[in-house]
């Protein structure tokens, strides 16, 4: 039998009970898998144990965005990589829904163990990775603000509230200087986000023909300030790609260099999380070919190399 890692978070979305890890690990079985099942007990915790782990032919992620990132941070911190999967049981799921998932966990599992193994790049900015998002300003707080509570008891409408709270509170203004495909642009900013998603904060198709091996994130930057120009983009993204909206500026490239004239007030989220070490000045790039065992069902939409 093949042995396999299972870490999972249990304070993400709905818990795992042991009777539901017993249905799982027959799961694993019937796919020729040994697991073993670890609960992470803060946070970092899932980092820690992929960076230190024995090799293990698979280490699947159970929780939600975050605790994929953790996975994919520690893996990129060993000599040998091991090849990872990640099960979405968290409480928006953009990453999971964007490789196919749905909401059956059980459904969700056994798509995973009878998918293809692929490599996907993954963007570091200062060295951190991001699965798939990273932005900072108007709205970025609200992932990892939100309090933890609100989010098990309301899901999704967690964030719709903090949310609305968030757009009739007051918006910063980021004097930034940045560098890309060989041009350095300047410029007054209300957010930035870089991606490499078509699912970003809960909308799906953000952008329309994303892929996850062509060495390429996307950029976009919200001139807007006024709270009804706001409103009228959130609007435009339930009817097209974010790159066709006026008031964005956005890019598709390989190598960003980002800085700001102040510090930034508040932190960049990466992947729904906090971005701890702050800097006035930050690089994103990607690194190649991270192993990733994906369900086969959107494998020809989201890779070149098929």
């Amino acid at each position: 039998m093949k042995t396999c890692a299972v870490i999972y978070n249990p304070n993400s979305g709905k818990p795992l009970k042991k009777r539901t890890i017993h249905q799982y690990k027959k799961i694993f079985e019937e796919y020729d898998y040994n697991p073993t099942f670890i609960a992470t007990e803060y946070h970092g915790h899932a980092k820690e144990i992929v960076s230190h782990i024995g090799y293990v032919d698979l280490v699947v992620s159970m929780g939600g965005d975050g605790t994929f990132n953790e996975i994919v941070f520690g893996n990129l911190q060993r000599k040998k990589r091991l090849v990872l999967a990640h099960i979405p049981v968290g409480t928006t799921n953009d990453i999971g829904v964007m490789f196919g998932y749905g909401k059956d966990l059980e459904k969700n599992l056994r798509m995973c163990l009878s998918g293809t193994v692929k490599g996907i790049d993954v963007a570091l900015i200062n060295n951190r990775p991001f699965v798939y998002v990273a932005g900072f300003g108007k709205f970025m707080t609200i992932p990892y603000d939100t309090p933890r509570t609100l989010k098990k008891k309301y899901g999704h409408l967690a964030y719709l509230f903090s949310g609305l709270r968030d757009l009739f509170s007051g918006t910063n203004i980021y004097d930034i200087t940045y560098e890309v495909n060989g041009e350095e642009k300047h410029g007054l900013y209300s957010f930035m986000l870089i991606s490499s998603a078509n699912r970003i904060a809960g909308f799906n198709n953000f952008y329309k023909d994303i892929k996850l091996d062509d060495d390429q994130f996307e950029v976009l930057l919200c001139t807007y300030t006024r709270r009804l120009d706001i409103i009228r983009t959130i609007g435009m993204l339930v009817a097209t790609d974010a790159s066709h909206i006026a008031g964005f500026e956005f890019f598709r490239t390989n190598k960003l260099k980002v800085s700001f004239a102040k510090h930034p007030k508040n932190a960049w989220c990466v992947d729904g999380e906090k971005l701890e070490i702050r800097s006035k000045n930050y690089e994103i790039h990607n690194e190649h070919d991270v192993q990733i065992l994906l369900p086969n069902k959107n494998i020809s939409k989201l890779f070149l190399k098929n």
